[in-house]
């Protein structure tokens, strides 16, 4: 969570192969001078990677029985890596994982219950319960998130208009504001760009009081899918947003690259803990936003998901220390004045509270907005069905054959469910 995040379905080929029963366990090489060496996987750029080794330096300081080598990677190769390490039963001892593919590893035996191993007093229940599989915890979230309207106020009043009222802004207003912007920006600078995260779909269907699951199952209806896929045509006829082509393209970059990020967008729909770099590639002050409402709505739809996992091998030599670097990582405030709010604001309140007033201003905007609407919020989701990981990239071919006028949204509707459902629980 992060979060802008890209589609992995491509290394679900390799997790159905997972050797769930080999002999042979994970972790089980020794470090320096006999020490205990734990192997820790996670993703992400480089700004993460000098933090966490920067954490990992503290963990072994307080540790000096145990080496941590992080294995670090993008996020474009790293479940394709993983799941292949997993099928060798070669796992790290400590997997960060994405709430989409938890029950992918927890269902095949990869992953170690947590339960009574690492404090878990100071998170959230709710939030804690995302990594709850069938009475065990599997999986101790990092933070958490809202998926939410990123906004440049000063692109908005340049135009001429005003910031909306969030607490009452409909799916019209977001069109016609759009175009109004784009409008006026002289043919440099769009009202926003589009977007097709799953979170967004799913916030749109609960506006329309429908869940996004139901069992192994879509529970989104096919009207609705369509009518979500209507505010997008709107605001491309309207030219609110750039056309399809634009779309497409913008949409297959990186935070850092997007409309909002390179001041050619006044808004855009992004995870909360990515204000900041949209704040540090624009030079910009931003502000965070309700989604619009559906006319008639009574739930806003918002929830708080977990950010990433904490995960230990259920096959690692070293499961104590797995557990002990975990609960490190989560509960530890010299970690959290180190981490902030780089994988989600922090689960654990009493870290939170430590390194409230360190957060840069954009965090501290991001903790503001979601204190602010935390009476509103929908409880956070429980981890969706195996297959799920495949259904961002299923949204983004179909949402792109609408907007692009190849599929009738109907159609598309139908052929997305038809598919989505064949790949879920698989």
């Amino acid at each position: 969570m992060s979060s802008g995040k890209k589609m992995w379905s491509a290394a679900l080929l390799a997790t159905a192969v997972l050797a769930v029963t080999a002999a042979c366990g994970s972790g089980g090489d020794e470090g320096a001078g006999g020490k205990v060496k734990l192997r820790f996987s996670y993703w992400g750029s480089d700004a993460r990677q000098k933090m966490t080794e920067e954490a990992i330096k503290k963990f072994e300081a307080k540790n000096p029985g145990i080496d941590v080598e992080g294995e670090f990677s993008d996020f474009a190769s790293y479940y394709e890596t993983l799941s292949t390490k997993v099928a060798a039963s070669d796992a790290p001892d400590v997997i960060t994982l994405e709430i989409r593919g938890l029950r992918e590893y927890a269902d095949r035996g990869t992953l170690a219950d947590l339960t009574g191993k690492v404090q878990i007093g100071d998170i959230d229940p709710k939030l804690l319960g995302t990594g709850n599989i069938d009475g065990k915890q599997f999986a101790v979230p990092t933070g958490a998130n809202v998926f939410s309207v990123v906004l440049n106020p000063s692109v908005v009043e340049a135009a001429g208009e005003k910031v909306p009222d969030d607490t009452k802004w409909t799916w019209q207003d977001y069109v016609d504001l759009s175009s109004k912007i784009t409008a006026k920006g002289g043919g440099t600078v769009y009202g926003t760009q589009l977007n097709w995260n799953p979170a967004f779909l799913q916030i749109f269907a609960a506006q329309r009081g429908e869940p996004f699951y139901q069992g192994n199952k879509i529970a989104v209806t096919p009207g609705t899918i369509v009518a979500w896929w209507q505010v997008m045509l709107d605001t491309i006829k309207a030219k609110g947003s750039p056309d399809a082509a634009k779309t497409a393209e913008v949409g297959a970059t990186s935070v850092d690259q997007s409309l909002l990020a390179t001041n050619t967008g006044a808004s855009g729909m992004w995870w909360s803990n990515q204000l900041g770099a949209v704040v540090k590639a624009s030079g910009k002050e931003m502000s965070l936003l309700r989604l619009p409402k559906a006319e008639g709505a009574g739930s806003g739809g918002m929830f708080l998901q977990p950010a990433m996992f904490y995960t230990a091998s259920a096959k690692s030599e070293h499961a104590a220390e797995a557990a002990k670097f975990i609960d490190f990582m989560i509960n530890d405030a010299e970690v959290g004045g180190i981490i902030l709010s780089d994988r989600g604001l922090p689960a654990s309140s009493k870290v939170l509270a430590a390194v409230k007033d360190k957060l840069p201003p954009a965090d501290q905007k991001t903790l503001e907005f979601v204190d602010s609407i935390k009476g509103e919020l929908s409880d956070p989701p429980a981890a969706p069905p195996k297959g799920a990981s495949a259904l961002e990239d299923m949204l983004k071919r179909y949402t792109e054959e609408v907007i692009f006028g190849q599929m009738a949204p109907d159609a598309a509707a139908q052929k997305f469910l038809t598919e989505a459902n064949a790949a879920l629980g698989g």
